[in-house]
């Protein structure tokens, strides 16, 4: 789990100006904002005739109280405390996504890990707690499969089952962000939270929007980053994830931050990053996490089942493509 929704897991740099400047016309200008939300970083940029700051850190807010595992008043908090419970909107919408992926990747996408992220020293308290005994024990509680929504009642088979939707939730907010801005009348805009990525319409320089994928290559003692990888997208969700910043060690062991749930330790994978595009990046979001944990040749399958483009960079330096990822320049 990212803390907060938050460690950056790789490196997504926004390759567009970042001089935004109405000409002498009527035309709307671009407008950049930035700041931090869940312990990381936002950028974002729109077109529009004002400046819409203040929907934005509403949306991002409401996100928050929603989803954040974080907050102890968050919906998400509360649902992790009783036995039934409605649920807004917000929360259906991810875990019907998150349904979705669960699905495609035989289940090696699950947002009820969360005892054992917090057993793996992932959560709040960061201790790594967790040993064979206990780790049987939280699997009895963890599956998405053993919950299941009735109109707006989230119903739980087990009150023990908890919902971490870190993996799942910056894609959400970054989509939540950009049905704000389309409300709103603006056509053309990136929305960027710590890396995870919602596209449309132009950049400043009336073209797709440039991003660049950080490659870093892992060798047995250091972390090396390659040249990135430019690629232009529009009207997408873009999510990147890896084991490559987000790991403990505990003696001479190191575990990754990407947890099975099917074994209920943290797994190790062929794929040190995977990224997704996908229709919004809630699923791309979630789909990066299951390439993840999943190895690359699963991870192929369930990109190929969704129908959504995928690059993995993978342990012996090779990378992957699938075959409609757009040509890295």
């Amino acid at each position: 789990m990212k803390s907060a929704f938050s460690s950056l897991l790789y490196s997504i740099i926004i390759v567009a100006s970042a001089s935004i400047v109405s000409s002498c016309t009527n035309k709307p200008a671009y407008h950049r904002e930035e700041g931090m939300i869940w312990n990381t970083v936002y950028h974002i940029t729109y077109e529009s005739d004002r400046p819409l700051v203040d929907s934005i850190l509403h949306t991002l807010e409401s996100v928050g109280k929603s989803l954040s595992v974080f907050d102890k008043n968050s919906l998400t908090s509360k649902v992790n405390q009783s036995d039934s419970i409605k649920v807004d909107g917000m929360f259906a919408d991810v875990y019907n996504s998150s349904l979705i992926i669960n699905d495609a990747s035989d289940g090696m996408f699950d947002p009820t890990l969360s005892p054992l992220i917090t057993a793996w020293g992932f959560g709040p308290g960061h201790e790594i707690s967790a040993d064979t005994t206990a780790i049987d024990s939280i699997l009895q509680f963890v599956g998405i499969n053993k919950t299941r929504l009735k109109d707006d009642l989230l119903v739980k088979d087990d009150r023990r089952i908890q919902f971490n939707f870190s993996a799942i939730a910056k894609g959400y907010g970054c989509d939540q962000v950009a049905k704000m801005l389309k409300r709103n009348g603006v056509d053309n805009y990136l929305v960027e939270i710590g890396g995870e990525l919602a596209i449309g319409g132009k950049s400043p320089r009336s073209d797709k929007w440039k991003i660049s994928i950080d490659r870093p290559i892992q060798t047995d003692s250091t972390e090396i980053h390659d040249a990135s990888a430019v690629i232009a997208v529009t009207n997408c969700g873009v999510a990147t994830s890896g084991n490559y910043r987000n790991f403990h060690k505990k003696g001479d062991k190191t575990f990754g931050h990407t947890i099975s749930p099917l074994t209920g330790y943290p797994v190790e994978t062929d794929v040190i990053s995977a990224t997704v595009i996908a229709p919004d990046c809630t699923l791309a979001d979630g789909a990066a996490t299951a390439c993840m944990a999943s190895g690359s040749r699963l991870a192929k399958e369930m990109l190929s089942r969704l129908g959504f483009e995928g690059m993995l960079i993978l342990s012996d330096s090779t990378i992957w493509t699938s075959a409609g990822f757009p040509q890295i320049e």
